[in-house]
């Protein structure tokens, strides 16, 4: 009779948390923003078309300014109104800072290392400080002046020099960007003339690995998304990733060892580009969170985002 009794109080016990974990479950699925229900595997990805904000602004007129999607495994919630971008901006900023660690931010960011991809916290802190105080402070724009000034009057003269033929402007004004920020970040001495100088590249092979940078952090990587898929590289990014991190980092190599090398040699060492400035506050033992070698890469890379 004892054993009975204890048997029908166990399962007692046992619906009772059953029904408390439904009941629970159920309330925090209520308090979750609406939104469409979900596919397996792909979750609501099958929404998305062409042009992704197009279709994000149609869904929210059906399930409000604030909603919630699943993009694979990963739920996502949208924010479709200037009140609801607040909140995520600038009320909670904090909580919502960190990006995803997606495979660009993997294989072309140095694992997250640039302040692009870096996850909220000291490193990202540091990296935001950096920026503001040494790199991009007044003084520093100020110094760089007389470079910008010396890229633009190059920029006309190229012009002039094509006087009556037909001109795409955007070539030559992204020719312009590059140029002035790659002399602000490492100087243009790294820049072969020709191909086959060393580990040197030519300004156009340059230029073409910043382009390819910028399509390979845009593009929708299925694995991203469906991590089970990742491996299998369907869409051939990560390929494409991998290599492009190779020509970076044998470039990016190339340009420390010769700044570190040209440091050691002068007595009175004055930063001469953004590189010195960065390798300078590297070195300080004053600062607790120390870069690592591949992080100023990673800085170095995301500059030429900031001012291209």
């Amino acid at each position: 009779m004892e054993s009975t009794w204890l048997l029908l109080a166990l399962a007692w016990l046992v619906a009772l948390a059953f029904l408390s974990k439904a009941f629970t479950h159920k309330r925090l699925k209520l308090n979750h923003p609406p939104g469409p229900k979900p596919w397996p595997i792909i979750g609501n990805l099958n929404l998305l078309g062409s042009i992704p904000h197009q279709s994000l602004h149609l869904l929210s007129q059906k399930y409000g300014e604030i909603m919630q999607l699943k993009f694979g495994s990963s739920p996502v919630v949208v924010a479709s109104s200037p009140e609801m971008a607040k909140e995520f901006l600038q009320t909670h900023d904090n909580i919502f800072a960190s990006r995803p660690a997606t495979a660009a931010a993997k294989y072309t960011s140095y694992n997250c290392s640039g302040m692009l991809w870096a996850p909220y916290g000291p490193h990202w802190r540091q990296a935001r400080k950096i920026y503001l105080t040494q790199i991009f402070s007044p003084k520093q724009l100020d110094f760089f002046e007389s470079t910008r000034i010396e890229e633009r009057r190059a920029f006309i003269s190229r012009l002039y020099a094509l006087s009556g033929k037909p001109v795409v402007m955007r070539d030559h004004l992204m020719r312009l960007s590059l140029s002035t920020a790659s002399q602000m970040v490492l100087s243009n001495k790294y820049f072969a003339q020709s191909e086959g100088d060393g580990s040197l590249v030519t300004f156009e092979e340059f230029q073409e690995m910043i382009d390819t940078w910028f399509l390979l952090g845009g593009v929708f990587n299925i694995g991203d998304w469906i991590p089970w898929l990742d491996r299998f590289d369907l869409q051939g990014y990560i390929k494409q990733m991998k290599e492009l991190y190779k020509k970076f980092d044998r470039f990016h190599n190339h340009v420390l060892d010769d700044h570190q090398a040209k440091r050691k040699t002068e007595n009175d060492f004055i930063p001469s580009d953004m590189v010195d400035i960065l390798l300078q506050y590297a070195e300080d033992p004053d600062h607790q969170v120390k870069l690592t070698r591949d992080q100023i890469k990673g800085l170095i890379q995301v500059l030429f985002l900031l001012i291209v």
